[in-house]
């Protein structure tokens, strides 16, 4: 028996790791395996790994960092058993694990040499390196320990651990992920980089936020919270900052429109059933006019439908308006044609009393704004003295729309343009 054929017989030993045999890349290996003189094989699969090289950001060995990436995303029963029970696996199903990265220690540290074109797959450097920035991040925590010499269980332990920390599939790749009605849950590739240090003040508003979603990551009580305030004032940004901050601990964030509140309880569904995650639903610049009732959806899912929200799931709201739901005069002075129009102003404004936090985001004064310019033509390194800075962005102020965290990062751009 050749050692071609004897690594061959070997991968289909694979127990929990057996999807990998179904990928194409390992399917054109093992054919190249079985027969090393098809050069065809050969280039077939040299432009397959270079084209999965390019789609996903991939860099060096391309071979063993294609595989790393198949092990970090496949979803079998270690991985998804890791993610929901927070680590604690049965000595059994280590040791089934233990015997397959027994294999596929084999397979990345064999000698291809014989076989590919190595010039072409060793030290690849792709031509968009942030293509794809999520995954090359994650290709960055696993590789680096799994293709040192490692002895197969402590392979089998940094899979344990990684799978703990980040998850398996998409979820292990994507900080936040948008509602698709077709495909469902999708990853956003180009995820905003926002971190709360880069929201100029507000605080108080940020430390009740950080301390409300860290007892939900903790699993300790957590409430859902509505951000309401003056535009540009940083609300958005700060939930999105907490994608950022705790995604290696776990946190995700879903954002849906108001469209799509119809489906709550089927993403609810499959969010529970990923139970080793933290999720926040994320629905930005949220009101409703008096004729839309999706908010009903809403209401419904936060507290009152049958079925109990998941554990793992809080909501998080941002709006110009303090009850969400459009309100008029005749409400309260009695001139709509309802009898019982004390009930039609409790159900508008019942709402936003399901949200058990409410923080304000106020439009900065001028000191407040002016603090806030300062900062951040600090940290652009935006070369003004104090006095024209300030100047400029007085004039800046009284030609736009008032004074907020987004007129001044506006401004800094146009300087910085200059």
């Amino acid at each position: 028996m050749t050692v071609y054929q004897d690594l061959n017989n070997k991968l289909d030993e694979l127990i929990v790791y057996r999807n990998l045999l179904q990928d194409e890349i390992i399917q054109k290996l093992l054919q190249i395996i079985n027969d090393p003189t098809n050069r065809s094989f050969v280039f077939d699969y040299t432009a397959k790994l270079i084209a999965q090289a390019e789609a996903l950001g991939l860099s060096g060995n391309l071979f063993k960092n294609y595989l790393c990436y198949l092990i970090a995303q496949d979803e079998n029963t270690f991985s998804q058993l890791t993610e929901q029970s927070n680590g604690q696996i049965g000595p059994s199903l280590m040791n089934a694990v233990i015997h397959d990265m027994g294999i596929i220690h084999d397979l990345l540290h064999f000698d291809f040499t014989e076989l590919l074109p190595q010039h072409l797959l060793e030290n690849y450097i792709p031509t968009d390196t942030n293509r794809n920035p999520e995954i090359v991040s994650l290709n960055m925590q696993l590789p680096s320990q799994v293709l040192q010499q490692s002895p197969p269980n402590e392979m089998a332990e940094l899979l344990l651990q990684y799978y703990t920390s980040y998850g398996y599939g998409p979820m292990a790749s994507f900080r936040a992920f948008r509602w698709q009605d077709e495909s469902g849950l999708t990853g956003i590739r180009h995820f905003d980089p926002i971190t709360l240090t880069d929201i100029v003040g507000y605080e108080h508003q940020k430390s009740t936020l950080i301390a409300n979603t860290e007892a939900f990551i903790n699993k300790k009580p957590a409430n859902n919270v509505l951000l309401i305030g003056a535009r540009g004032t940083g609300k958005s940004s700060s939930v999105k900052a907490l994608a950022n901050t705790y995604f290696s601990r776990g946190l995700r964030l879903v954002e849906i429109t108001k469209q799509q509140m119809c489906h709550l309880p089927k993403i609810m569904e499959i969010l529970r059933r990923r139970a080793g995650k933290r999720f926040i639903i994320f629905l930005d610049d949220l009101s409703f006019e008096e004729f839309e009732v999706e908010y009903k959806f809403l209401k419904s899912v936060i507290e009152g439908g049958v079925e109990a929200k998941p554990d793992n799931v809080l909501i998080y709201a941002t709006s110009n308006r303090r009850h969400l739901i459009k309100e008029t005069w005749s409400d309260r002075n009695g001139d709509s044609d309802e009898i019982h129009r004390f009930d039609s102003v409790h159900e508008k404004i019942s709402l936003s009393d399901r949200f058990g936090i409410t923080i304000t985001y106020l439009a900065p004064n001028q000191e407040e704004y002016l603090q806030i310019i300062e900062e951040l033509a600090r940290k652009n390194q935006l070369d003004l003295s104090p006095a024209q800075l300030k100047q400029e962005a007085i004039r800046w102020e009284l030609s736009h729309s008032g004074r907020s965290g987004r007129t001044a990062q506006q401004f800094i751009h146009y300087m910085l343009g200059q």
